[in-house]
C-alpha cells in the first residue's frame, strides 16, 4: 500500500515537519533504526541523566506537530523520545512485515531494547494514549507513570469507530482548506487560536488530510480490556480530557473511569487537541503527575 496519494505531497509533508522541529524551541536529535515492522524514527530532547519519557502521537498525526507546544518544557525535566509511529504520517518507513502479521508490544518492545531503556515514563494522545496504557498493561515492570491525553478506555470496538465517523466525517472525505478549517473547529474548544495562528501547523496538518493514506496505520489495531484488567492501571495512570472533546469526553467513556476508580481531570475550554490548546497547563499537570 502507499502511505502518501503523491510523490508531491509526500514532499510537503515531509518539508513541513522539518519546519515544524525547527519551531520546537529545544535542542533535538532524530534518530531511526530498524525494528520487527521497519525502520522507526525517534527524536530525541533533553539530558539522558533525567527519568526516560516516551512520548507517542495520535492516529493520523506524528510527532513534529503533535508535540510542538510541549516539547521545550518536558526536555527540561524529562528524557524524552518522541516516536513517529510505523505505518503513520511521520518518517517510520514499514516493511512487509508490518502489513502481515504487524504487533504493537513488539514494536514498542524493539523501541525500548534499542534505546536500552530499563524504566521509563509514558505520555501519548488520543490512539498515543491508548499504546501508552496499553503497554502499562502488557509491560508494568517497564512503566513507572503513564499521562494519557484526549484518551479514553473503550468498552466495544464500534465504539470507537463511531466516534472517529462522526468526528471526522464528512470533512476529513474532501480535503480542502476550507473544510480542514471547519473539521478543526469541530475537534477544538473555545482556544483553537493555537491552531488559527499558526500557519505552518495547520498547513501541515491540511497536508496530512490531503496526501497521506490512513488506510496505512489501519494496522494499529485495538484491544478491548475487562475492568479487572484495567484496574492494574489504577495507581500508574492520569487521563486528562478535554472538556469539548467529542471523542474522549462522553457520558459512557467517564462512566468507565468513575467506576474503576481511574485517576482522570477534566480539562477546561478545551477540545481534542488538547495539548495544542492547553499547552501550559497539560505541560504542569504531565510534568507534575509523572514526578
Amino acid at each position: 500500500m502507499e502511505r502518501y496519494k503523491s510523490s508531491s505531497g509526500k514532499m510537503l509533508i515531509h518539508d513541513s515537519y522539518n519546519k515544524l522541529l525547527q519551531a520546537w524551541g529545544t535542542d533535538f536529535e532524530e534518530k531511526s533504526f530498524e525494528t520487527t515492522y521497519g525502520l522507526t524514527h525517534i527524536i530525541i530532547t533533553g539530558d539522558r541523566s533525567n527519568p526516560p519519557l516516551m512520548l507517542f502521537h495520535g492516529t493520523a498525526d506524528n510527532s513534529a506537530m503533535m508535540w510542538i507546544y510541549n516539547m521545550k518544557d518536558l526536555s527540561k525535566e524529562f528524557y524524552v523520545i518522541a516516536v513517529d509511529a510505523i505505518g503513520g504520517s511521520g518518517k517510520s518507513e514499514p516493511n512487509d512485515e508490518y502489513w502481515r502479521s504487524f504487533n504493537q508490544i513488539t514494536w514498542m518492545d524493539d523501541i525500548v531494547t534499542a534505546l536500552d531503556i530499563q524504566y521509563m515514563n509514558i505520555c501519548g494522545v488520543s490512539y498515543g494514549a491508548y499504546l501508552a496504557y496499553y503497554y502499562t498493561l502488557k509491560r508494568p515492570d517497564k512503566v513507572n507513570k503513564v499521562a494519557c491525553l484526549a484518551g479514553r478506555i473503550p468498552s466495544n470496538s464500534f465504539e470507537v469507530l463511531f466516534k472517529m465517523m462522526t468526528a471526522f466525517l464528512p470533512e476529513a472525505l474532501f480535503p480542502s482548506e476550507k473544510n480542514c478549517t471547519k473539521l478543526l473547529n469541530q475537534l477544538s474548544g473555545p482556544r483553537r487560536s493555537t491552531f488559527h495562528d499558526n500557519k505552518l501547523l495547520t498547513k501541515h496538518w491540511y497536508y496530512l488530510l490531503k496526501y497521506f493514506n490512513n488506510r496505512s496505520i489501519m494496522q494499529h489495531k485495538i484491544e478491548i480490556h475487562t475492568d479487572e484488567e484495567i484496574a492494574e492501571l489504577r495507581d500508574k495512570v492520569l487521563f486528562l480530557i478535554g472538556e469539548y472533546d467529542r471523542l474522549s469526553n462522553c457520558p459512557k467513556a467517564i462512566r468507565r473511569l468513575k467506576d474503576n476508580q481511574m485517576n482522570y481531570k477534566i480539562i477546561p475550554d478545551t477540545g481534542h487537541a488538547i495539548n495544542h490548546e492547553q499547552a501550559n497547563l497539560i505541560n504542569m499537570e504531565v510534568i507534575r503527575f509523572l514526578h
